[in-house]
């Protein structure tokens, strides 16, 4: 039984993906941690599988026929690792999920381990993030409100503000290098423990892409346990390789996902409001008329999208 399993999904970023690997695998050579990574490729048209099989031989590829999405494609591999079956005893006490468009910074992987396995109450750590300039990127939230929904369309004081009011940690929590109580981490590095992926049943497929971390997030909280960001973990993450391929369609998967994040999580009352405030900001970005014609299209069917029942 390995320590650790990895699963990275991927979709046509070749040469990001072998470079997540390579990152990943030097520091797992230095981390004391025993490790299999399972790579999943969802219909890549740009050689991604031959060319992880080519370099990475020890990887445990899937290539699929078709894009499974995010959710789909990871909950693949953890069945792969056996979490279908009843008796999970043999199963890595640990599961990492690691974004295509990440570099592993030396230290990573073993302090999100550790911090993960610390505590028994802590059931999901997620780590410190970096653009590809070095510049500080935030890897933890709090559960989407909507406050931060309103400050997302409407001119609003304090929006940029760290702070509960825009979902956002202080800067200072993370600076302070100790791991610290959060509502959920962002989806490009984020550890599990084996008894949370068979209490909570991994990812709802009802997300093709965007808020599958959050909506499992909130199960695992509503089950009883804590997550954690982990300020020694450091990952640079490149952010948003695979949707810019697609912006239009990536626009409609994200409030797709919100929405049914939305509905599934807030009281009706809530769910109603919400609705409204996207209506009505899509609107307005028709109104403004500051983007593509493709995007304008887009924010139309949105509309419309969040003022069906």
């Amino acid at each position: 039984m390995p320590d650790l399993a990895v699963v990275i999904v991927t979709w046509n970023v070749r040469a990001l993906v072998l470079e997540a690997l390579r990152s990943l695998y030097a520091d797992l050579a230095t981390s004391g941690l025993s490790a299999e990574v399972y790579v999943v490729d969802s219909a890549s048209s740009d050689g991604t599988a031959a060319a992880v099989a080519r370099s990475f031989p020890q990887v445990r590829l899937t290539a699929s026929t078709e894009n499974l999405g995010f959710g789909r494609a990871n909950n693949l591999a953890l069945r792969q690792m056996g979490f279908s079956q009843p008796d999970t005893a043999s199963l890595p006490p640990a599961v990492y999920l690691l974004n295509p468009d990440t570099i592993t910074q030396p230290g990573a992987t073993r302090a999100l381990y550790d911090a993960l396995l610390a505590e028994p109450q802590v059931g999901l750590v997620g780590a410190q993030l970096f653009y590809a300039d070095g510049g500080f990127q935030p890897g933890a939230f709090a559960f989407p409100g909507l406050r931060q929904l309103w400050a997302e369309f409407f001119p609003t004081p304090g929006r940029w503000i760290e702070g509960r009011f825009n979902g956002r940690y202080p800067q200072q929590l993370y600076h302070d290098g100790h791991p610290f109580r959060i509502d959920f981490p962002l989806g490009a590095a984020m550890m599990l423990r084996r008894e949370v992926i068979q209490q909570t049943d991994g990812f709802d497929e009802q997300f093709f892409m965007y808020c599958e971390e959050i909506d499992w997030a909130w199960r695992i909280r509503n089950a009883g346990w804590e997550a954690r960001c982990v300020p020694a973990a450091h990952i640079i993450h490149l952010a948003g390789q695979s949707t810019v391929q697609a912006r239009a369609r990536s626009l409609i998967n994200l409030w797709t996902s919100r929405l049914l994040l939305f509905r599934k999580h807030y009281p009706a009352w809530k769910y109603l409001a919400a609705r409204l405030m996207i209506a009505l900001g899509m609107r307005l970005k028709l109104w403004r008329k500051r983007d593509p014609a493709e995007l304008l299209d887009v924010y139309r069917l949105i509309a419309r999208k969040a003022l069906q029942p």
